[in-house]
């Protein structure tokens, strides 16, 4: 299984490390959120790994929503628990649900076509900050705390035409950023392409807080540092290996 470096099983249980989750988050994802970080003290399990544990475990089904309802810190222990066919969260020991699975339709259980799904989507959605994120503040004229920037993932739909299929990519196709206050809900569109032809699509929503008004400068600061840090891990990891 290709996320084994990055989560660890006991038979129905499984647990990361903050070293696992950091590094998911950057070599696979190319996600540089600071809350990623090993060393952040508000440090929290990328929602995009716990996703991907549940879709290797349960399949991938024609139609599915995900709704996160908490964060994930290092070493809590969690199963998935099947509430019904259509049904399915992510739990600890206590019953706390921090991922939420309702599906329809087929379900396919080819780990390869899993594998690329998953890749393919962490790859897209790890690209949020800057490439779409940095846009969507400009033209509302409101930006998130540069100090301490917090975007939480909140849901995300999928839905495929057909599931025979083995290598489908995924395509961003516009965004939205919707401000109330010091809130704001950005909803990003995305479709999947197999050789050409849409075979599915999706949407993802993220709630940014304590926004502010628009700063040229802080936000040039925020991309100049997540590019830094970006660079930095590289070339650590290139040099270990």
């Amino acid at each position: 299984m290709f996320l084994t470096p990055y989560f660890s099983q006991d038979n129905n249980r499984f647990q990361f490390t903050r070293q696992q989750a950091s590094h998911f988050a950057k070599k696979v994802a190319g996600d540089f959120n600071p809350i990623h970080d090993e060393d952040n003290k508000r440090f929290c399990v990328p929602g995009d790994l716990l996703f991907a544990v549940l879709l290797t475990k349960e399949g991938i089904s024609q139609k599915m929503r995900f709704d996160f309802s908490g964060m994930v810190n290092d070493g809590i222990s969690l199963s998935i628990e099947n509430k019904c066919d259509k049904e399915s969260a992510v739990v600890d020991q206590n019953a706390k649900e921090y991922l939420h699975m309702s599906r329809e339709g087929e379900v396919s259980q080819d780990a390869a076509f899993i594998e690329h799904v998953v890749t393919s989507y962490v790859q897209f959605s790890g690209m949020n900050f800057p490439h779409i994120m940095v846009p969507l503040m400009e033209e509302a004229q409101m930006m998130i705390n540069c100090q301490r920037p917090l975007v939480i993932y909140e849901s995300m739909e999928v839905e495929f035409s057909r599931l025979d299929l083995t290598h489908p990519e995924v395509e961003f196709s516009g965004a939205t950023f919707d401000v109330e206050g010091k809130r704001g809900l950005v909803t990003l569109n995305f479709t999947f392409k197999e050789d050409g032809e849409v075979v599915g699509r999706g949407i993802k929503r993220m709630v940014a807080s304590g926004l502010k008004p628009y700063d040229q400068e802080a936000v040039d600061d925020l991309v100049e540092r997540f590019h830094a840090r970006k660079e930095c891990f590289l070339a650590e990891f290139a040099n270990a290996a």
